[in-house]
């Protein structure tokens, strides 16, 4: 086996693992999104500090 098929092979396992990463993600995120919110659970404004002034 050459360099050349093993690189192919390992780029198409590291973006099989990629997809089953980003569906679980997004399954996570429905999940959350469609539960009744905890009585705990607060929503934080995030200010970003990179944007210039207007």
């Amino acid at each position: 086996m050459d360099y050349k098929t093993m690189y192919f092979q390992l780029a198409a396992k590291v973006a099989d693992a990629l997809d089953i990463l980003l569906k679980a993600q997004q399954e996570g995120e429905a999940h959350f999104m469609n539960e009744e919110p905890g009585p705990g659970l607060k929503v934080l404004a995030i200010k970003d500090e990179n944007r210039d002034s207007e």
